[in-house]
């Protein structure tokens, strides 16, 4: 053989490489899926149009021509569309989603602290608590802070008066109505800028600290700089905000008003995660070594820096991602929300806006869209701060 001569290595035919079939397969199986979903809704479409059923999104821009209970933006029956409905359905749900969260966090780290507690009451009480909430069905919780709790309240005649013109009946928490004052603008940016300031002072604390061991406290700054801001803005403009006390008319009191099934779903909502947030809580202290909290005890540190500085810290890369699925489970457990009569977004728009216009797939559609999306933002905020919290290997 001649020297440098090489053998080639002989390629399979197309039909006998595996990665040739792979891909054959891989295409096939798509264009089955395709054709598929093309037959069935080309099905659906006719079979609805056979019925009369809405095809389109013509519905979107109709006139709504219902009241809705609770609006974060303006509604009127006589002129607002369903895609208006829609928009308040929408709103309703994430302030219930969004307030619950923080709400249930707060509860649920309280709660899972006090289970590790020294104090036998203490500890044996949150457990009751996470035991009894957690072992209980939610709806059925729902049912009880609407039925058995807020709408046992005393009517508007009979209201539970309290200082500053609050009454409490169970047509809600009736507060005094804000009124915007001219030169409003002027405050709410010197109360931005206080943030703003004490903000990037955070941020440049945290480096100090970094890099000399010194700690600066960033609530002084914030105080200072709103009395400065805020304050001078105030003293300048006047008064920004004023209130209108609410009155008794007829059967019903006028003014701001917090409706009880706003206040029953967020109670519900809201003590049922942190149950769950609790346990969690628990098992990633608990995680954490016992001579990290040794160590921070022999450097001078009292028991609740310990907590806040040194182990909560390390907890949380533990805490965080079972900590997502339950605010998960939160956002789509809102829905629940229609059997106490809450206007959120499966109430207005899968109940009255598809019971008036029939477009059940449009609008089931539009509705899991919706908690899909609101779903994959939330894991994608928890991720991006799971992985800024992450341990860092050099």
């Amino acid at each position: 053989m001649a020297e440098g001569y090489k053998l080639s290595p002989t390629r399979p035919a197309p039909w006998n490489d595996p990665r040739w079939r792979g891909a054959l397969w891989q295409i096939l199986t798509l264009a089955l899926i395709v054709w598929l979903a093309w037959h069935a809704v080309d099905n659906a479409i006719v079979n609805m149009r056979a019925r009369n059923i809405p095809t389109d999104f013509s519905f979107w821009n109709q006139p709504a021509g219902f009241d809705i209970s609770q609006t974060l933006v303006s509604f009127s029956s006589a002129s607002s569309t369903y895609g208006r409905a829609f928009l308040v359905g929408l709103l309703n749900t994430l302030v219930v989603a969004v307030l619950s969260i923080a709400v249930a966090t707060i509860i649920g780290f309280i709660i899972g602290i006090a289970r590790l507690s020294d104090n036998w009451i203490v500890a044996r009480l949150a457990g009751v608590y996470v035991e009894v909430i957690r072992n209980t069905p939610l709806l059925l919780q729902l049912l009880f802070w609407y039925n058995a709790v807020l709408k046992a309240m005393p009517g508007p005649r009979e209201s539970i008066s309290f200082p500053g013109g609050i009454f409490l009946n169970n047509r809600g928490l009736v507060l005094p109505e804000p009124q915007l004052a001219p030169g409003f603008e002027w405050v709410a940016g010197g109360v931005l800028l206080a943030l703003l300031g004490a903000l990037i002072f955070k941020v440049w604390a945290s480096r100090k600290q970094g890099t000399t061991g010194a700690r600066y406290h960033a609530w002084p700054v914030l105080i200072g700089l709103l009395i400065v801001l805020a304050g001078g803005a105030v003293f300048w403009q006047g008064t920004p905000v004023t209130f209108t006390l609410p009155e008794l008319r007829g059967f019903n009191f006028t003014g701001a008003r917090i409706n009880p099934e706003f206040v029953a779903l967020v109670l519900g909502l809201s003590l049922y995660a942190a149950a769950f947030i609790a346990e969690i809580v628990r098992a990633g202290v608990s995680a954490v070594p016992r001579g990290q909290t040794e160590a921070g005890e022999a450097i001078g540190l009292s028991r609740g820096d310990v907590l806040r500085l040194v182990v909560i810290p390390q907890a949380l890369r533990i805490i965080v991602p079972p900590l997502t699925n339950q605010y998960l489970n939160l956002i789509k457990n809102s829905s629940l929300g229609v059997f106490i009569g809450y206007p959120d977004l499966v109430q207005i728009f899968m109940g009255t806006v598809l019971n008036q216009t029939g477009a059940a797939v449009q609008i089931v559609s539009i509705t899991m869209a919706v908690y899909l999306v609101i779903s994959l933002v939330t894991s994608l905020a928890m991720n991006l701060y799971a992985r800024r919290i992450a341990l860092k290997e050099r």
